[in-house]
């Protein structure tokens, strides 16, 4: 069965007794490394236990048929639950772990993890089916996502900061938990004996490591830089990211311009309408949004809406390169917005 955040959450509390593995797979290495050392910490504290935890690497269980079922048969000289971790699995170990858990009552938790594998990876399908296997996918983290987890480290070290300071610390992380991890130690580590982490810290110490992304790619157009619009979108093209993505994410935003357009006719001002998004803005984005909000016209937001539609149909059925359709819209769009900020 696929698990969510708060399913994880849950089991992390109370684990369930029903679930004998978890699949753990993605990307974003960091998260994946977080995930299997909280959930070995749910069977044994110490996570290099010799009598509680083991580690194989899928390319042993895969060339030793029986180390697997071995392993997972045995059982603790100290007695108590044992667990397995099983490190780089492929779709090799699929057939094994199957027959394994179907012929087997053993308590043994088994973590299998690996970056390699993806969604129509045959260990994914039959995790994602079984009752008793939890899925977990680590994909890059979202803006929310980086902000809750250096939130939680944060609060995890008794160390306070501002939202400000936050904010600018998650905006100089990137994407893959084990480097912003890995910033927001080294800013722990500098701080030393004090409790309290300032904007002068981050500026000083946390690198930006974040890359280019959608949110660059909308406030560029949107705001009627067609220059830097084009590179942010083609960085984001080299990393593989696919031009639907960022399509649905232009129109998310322009859906957002449009939402605080609505509460500004029924009398809100642009600050209190803006306070209401949910998520809420980065600080560091809310003057451009606020700018692109006194730029576009309502009826002008609905145009852009329906060439974001038009973009996306298209990039589903015709035979034209998807890249080269989003391009031409967006240089579309932040034309327009050029000329609507020389008529401001």
């Amino acid at each position: 069965m696929i698990y969510k955040a708060a399913q994880i959450d849950k089991y992390l509390k109370k684990p369930e007794a029903n679930i004998k593995a978890f699949l753990v797979y993605g990307a974003n290495e960091g998260l994946v490394a977080e995930y299997v050392r909280k959930l070995i910490m749910t069977v044994s504290s110490d996570l290099y236990d010799p009598f509680c935890v083991v580690y194989l690497n899928g390319s042993d269980v895969n060339s030793d048929i029986g180390l697997l079922s071995s392993e997972y048969n045995s059982r603790s000289l100290m007695g108590g639950r044992r667990v397995i971790v099983v490190r780089d699995a492929d779709n090799n170990l699929t057939k094994q772990v199957k027959a394994l858990f179907e012929n087997s009552a053993s308590d043994t938790l088994v973590i299998i993890y690996s970056a390699s594998l993806n969604k129509k990876s045959s260990l994914v399908v039959w995790a994602d089916a079984a009752e008793d296997v939890a899925s977990i996918a680590c994909y890059e983290d979202r803006d929310e996502d980086i902000f809750g987890a250096a939130r939680a480290k944060f609060i995890e070290n008794s160390i306070t900061i501002s939202n400000d300071a936050l904010q600018l610390l998650c905006a100089r992380l990137s994407n893959d938990r084990k480097s912003s991890v890995g910033e927001i130690e080294k800013l722990i580590t500098y701080l030393g004996d004090r409790r309290n982490a300032t904007i002068d810290d981050i500026k000083a110490v946390v690198s930006d490591q974040s890359s280019s992304n959608t949110d660059d790619v909308c406030y560029y157009t949107a705001g009627g830089n067609s220059e830097k619009s084009q590179k942010a979108l083609q960085r984001l093209l080299n990393e593989g990211e696919e031009a639907v993505t960022i399509v649905r994410a232009m129109a998310n935003h322009f859906n957002r311009l449009i939402t605080c357009q609505s509460y500004m006719e029924k009398g809100e001002t642009p600050d209190k309408a803006v306070d209401k998004l949910v998520p809420r803005l980065m600080f560091y984005r809310i003057s451009a949004f606020k700018r692109q909000l006194a730029l576009w016209p309502k009826e002008r937001l609905f145009s852009v809406m329906e060439l974001l539609y038009k973009c996306e149909r298209d990039c589903k059925t015709t035979n034209y390169p998807s890249h080269e359709i989003l391009s031409y819209c967006l240089m579309q769009i932040s034309s327009a917005a050029a000329k609507l900020s020389k008529s401001v």
